[in-house]
């Protein structure tokens, strides 16, 4: 008989988080749920045509200027682009056990989660603030008066020119920014996740915020996936530069 008790409490306790959750314009959580990701995918879709276009502009200028894009892109630290590549493909694992602890109603698995994602989150950024600092140190930051190439310590060869390289140096500063902001914005979404996580907000029957902040997590991380080879990789094979 107690233990019929204790199922009808946490049965209406759960029915009461259902109704606290659930929007007025919804019917029911599910419902709810379709919407928000549908949302969110085409919020996605919007990002994709977003970075499509810098990724075109890439392409047509690398095309155009080959081999001062080898040359630009072999001044990079590969190695601390590959060490953030690493970053954000174990941070992706931690964003999806985040959302399944999610579903599963482990609110302390699902706050540690998001608290190691977004401390990967930190560990990308300051990486990629060490390397900026490199560039602003060798003025190699494309805007006037931050712009200077020294060819004593970097000697342009005879098929590169200082403006092809100067092209790749914006292309990068524009890709890699843009997708920084977006490593910032998520690492305030993992904040407010996990700060309503802890007040147990999340449980199996409702979770979509955590599913589709996981989905803009992933796709934040596959920009990534794309940026270090056709930036950092690029010109790899070339012997001299400052990232070897």
């Amino acid at each position: 008989m107690s233990s019929y008790r204790v199922d009808e409490i946490h049965l209406t306790g759960a029915d009461e988080h259902a109704a606290t959750a659930l929007a007025h314009h919804f019917d029911n959580l599910e419902q709810q749920r379709e919407a928000g990701s549908l949302g969110m995918w085409v919020f996605l879709i919007t990002e994709i045509m977003f970075f499509g276009g810098l990724f075109t502009g890439y392409v047509i200028y690398r095309t155009q200027n080959q081999a001062s894009f080898a040359y630009a892109s072999s001044t990079l630290n590969w190695k601390l682009g590959a060490f953030n590549t690493v970053v954000l493909i174990l941070s992706s694992l931690t964003m999806a056990l985040a959302v399944y602890f999610a579903q599963v109603g482990s609110r302390r698995n699902q706050i540690v989660f998001l608290a190691v994602t977004a401390v990967l989150g930190l560990t990308f950024l300051v990486v990629k603030s060490v390397e900026y600092a490199e560039k602003i140190r060798d003025h190699h930051v494309p805007i006037q008066g931050f712009w200077h190439w020294d060819q004593a310590q970097h000697a342009l060869p005879a098929n590169v020119t200082e403006r092809s390289v100067q092209m790749f140096y914006w292309i990068y500063f524009a890709m890699t920014g843009l997708h920084a902001l977006h490593m910032i914005i998520g690492i305030a979404v993992m904040l407010f996740l996990m700060y309503y996580a802890y007040r147990g907000r999340y449980t199996p029957e409702y979770h979509s915020p955590v599913e589709n902040s996981g989905l803009y997590w992933h796709f934040v991380d596959i920009v990534w996936i794309f940026l270090f080879p056709l930036l950092y990789l690029l010109g790899a094979h070339l012997t001299h530069g400052g990232g070897h």
